[in-house]
């Protein structure tokens, strides 16, 4: 689901599922998108508190098992874990990666 229809494109020549073009915080959207049959969603756009609605809509209203929420904050990340969603912050996994390389660089002579 996308807003943009030219994001189908980005998905590659192969991709097998559907596509739905509209917002994911309008209900009806999401409806035709499928959601009250949806064993899981991931929600991934570029905010955080468009990702974060969206998630607990699917959550709690529709009873999906299985929600996924990409947060770029990781205080936010961590706060919507604790209350049960499933989050995603790739800015912690960032901070992770680049201090593991820190660590093990080895410093010229």
């Amino acid at each position: 689901m996308d807003e943009n229809e030219e994001a189908l494109g980005r998905l590659g020549e192969n991709w097998e599922g559907g596509f739905v073009v509209g917002h994911g915080m309008d209900v009806g959207v999401l409806r035709r998108a499928g959601i009250e049959d949806a064993d899981a969603v991931v929600v991934a756009t570029d905010g955080d508190n468009t990702n974060l609605v969206v998630a607990q809509v699917a959550q709690k209203r529709f009873g999906v098992g299985c929600v996924v929420a990409r947060v770029l904050d990781p205080a936010r990340a961590e706060f919507y874990a604790t209350r049960g969603l499933h989050t995603v912050c790739p800015t912690s996994t960032a901070i992770d990666v680049i201090s593991d390389v820190v660590r093990t660089c080895e410093v010229p002579a």
